[in-house]
């Protein structure tokens, strides 16, 4: 226990604390010459002491409202565990704002990240569907989850509108979205969308979830006892944990496959795509000496929970033997940093909940793409809504 909670410790049982309203409360300096008011902020709480404002981190006075919230003192000194719920507070007004006009807003964002794709020279032939157009009609259909054939009125409105010159038919997007030139351009427009967010976001989360598709695997008669399963393709993320925007991401790996060696891509492309970092959470399926000093290269600290086998030895990683002291001797600290992660969890959710969960692609390829189309219209909806919460400029 360090200085700070031992004084918290001293002065909530002690000194009297008074709740004003419901979430602000009256401490008592020590030195007995003013009172303090501590009051939450998001998860946890902030002081108007001169120690909270310098350090922006918990000081004592915060220390004592946290043990007073979470622990009762009867006039003996005996105590009592109390169970509290904890509160978020949501912009009403910037989300009504964000659903009213997200659609409008989403085709505005997306012709402008299309128009930052390189259109090719056609020396011969019939002239083609502009890619620019071919990728907003993808994109379209991914975010209305309707099928090829019901979401054409849809791009009929884009094109009155001005999104798009040309109207493919449903087939020419259908095919379009089974190429594989298709993904590294969609691998791009995911940085870019990101971009907006950049000077927001300095923690960031890594972890990979499943999206399960139509197709089956091979299964054999029941005498083999086995059942037929969905085929499904793993997702790697790596987003900000502040607004869930993903700043890179890997598509199409084995379903059975190890998470592990996806984590220094991903933190590579985020550093490369210029963003700051200072914090990456995951969970100890990426516990490496190699993750923890590629972390520490681009200048971040790496907060993965060490292994019940992992042990002090460094192997030429200074960063891993500092972090396994960390996590041993503060663990309470360490975990408070770790479980940021749990934003990356929130995230997936926000795609699954809101674009499905399903690929409807039959084509592995097909299958990848439409899958970076979801993580691309999650980005754009989050850029919509941070423009209303944060007043972000969508400029890249």
């Amino acid at each position: 226990m360090n200085t700070r909670k031992q004084k918290g410790e001293q002065i909530a049982k002690t000194c009297q604390i008074e709740r004003k309203g419901f979430e602000k409360w009256l401490v008592p300096s020590q030195s007995g010459k003013g009172i303090y008011t501590v009051s939450r902020a998001g998860e946890g709480f902030k002081c108007s002491c001169p120690d909270f404002e310098v350090r922006q981190q918990p000081c004592k006075h915060v220390y004592a409202v946290e043990i007073k919230v979470l622990r009762w003192f009867d006039n003996q000194g005996n105590e009592t565990m109390i169970t509290i719920k904890k509160t978020y507070t949501q912009d009403w007004p910037a989300y009504d704002k964000s659903q009213k006009e997200e659609k409008i807003r989403f085709m505005e964002l997306f012709k402008d990240l299309a128009e930052s794709v390189e259109e090719p020279t056609y020396s011969f032939g019939r002239p083609k569907t502009p890619i620019r157009d071919m990728l907003f009609a993808s994109g379209l259909k991914v975010y209305t989850q309707f099928s090829l054939r019901r979401f054409m009125s849809d791009l009929s409105i884009a094109k009155e509108k001005g999104f798009v010159a040309h109207n493919p038919s449903f087939t020419a997007v259908g095919q379009f979205m089974q190429k594989e030139s298709l993904t590294p351009i969609l691998i791009r427009l995911v940085q870019l969308s990101a971009l907006p967010l950049k000077s927001i976001e300095k923690d960031f989360a890594i972890d990979s979830s499943g999206f399960r598709t139509t197709r089956f695997n091979q299964y054999c008669k029941e005498t083999h006892r086995t059942k037929q399963e969905h085929e499904w393709i793993k997702c790697h993320i790596m987003c900000g944990v502040k607004t869930n925007i993903i700043t890179a991401v890997e598509v199409g790996t084995e379903n059975h496959s190890a998470d592990n060696p996806q984590f220094i891509p991903l933190v590579n492309a985020t550093h490369s795509n210029g963003f700051e970092i200072q914090e990456v959470s995951a969970d100890k399926a990426y516990v490496s000496r190699n993750n923890m000093e590629a972390v520490h290269q681009v200048g971040g600290m790496p907060y993965i929970p060490f292994k019940s086998n992992s042990t002090q030895k460094g192997l030429g990683s200074t960063t891993w033997r500092k972090m396994f002291y960390y996590f041993k001797f503060y663990n309470e600290e360490f975990m408070n940093h770790y479980h940021k992660r749990s934003n990356v969890e929130t995230t997936f959710f926000m795609i699954k909940a809101k674009f499905n969960d399903v690929l409807k692609s039959k084509s592995r390829t097909a299958q990848i793409n439409e899958m970076l189309l979801k993580v691309l219209c999650h980005n754009i909806v989050v850029v919509i809504q941070s423009i209303n919460e944060l007043g972000i400029k969508p400029t890249m």
